[in-house]
């Protein structure tokens, strides 16, 4: 990663702050991969954080430890959502990058029956 992103290179977790409509800030750390200055998230279809994306595409990211603590400077953003089907190569960059976890996310996810979207998100455009 270079530029803009390099404080994303090596870290696990990415926490996305989304807002709420009465503009109050929610934080969710989660996997992502880079490509192409863009990090992109997954995530059930049916979260909060993907509606609230929906009606308000402007979001801030950081790189975090996994309970969401940041460990980097927040960048602000904006956030486009796509059915994971559209993206595929996002699912096989997160299989790559994260192995087992992955697998027994995708498992779980399985068995309730979630739809997946990936966020792509490209900061510097708030």
């Amino acid at each position: 990663m270079i530029g803009r992103l390099a404080q994303f290179s090596g870290s696990f977790f990415a926490t996305l702050e989304t807002y709420r409509r009465d503009g109050t800030a929610v934080r969710t750390p989660l996997f992502f991969v880079e490509r192409d200055e863009v990090l992109y998230l997954r995530s059930a279809a049916q979260t909060h954080k993907v509606r609230r994306i929906a009606r308000d595409p402007r979001v801030r990211i950081v790189p975090s430890a996994w309970r969401g603590r940041p460990l980097g400077v927040w960048l602000e953003g904006e956030a486009r959502l796509y059915d994971a089907g559209e993206l595929p190569w996002v699912n096989e960059l997160v299989k790559q990058k994260y192995g087992l976890a992955k697998r027994l996310i995708d498992l779980r996810s399985r068995l309730r029956g979630y739809r997946f979207v990936v966020i792509a998100v490209v900061v510097g455009h708030r």
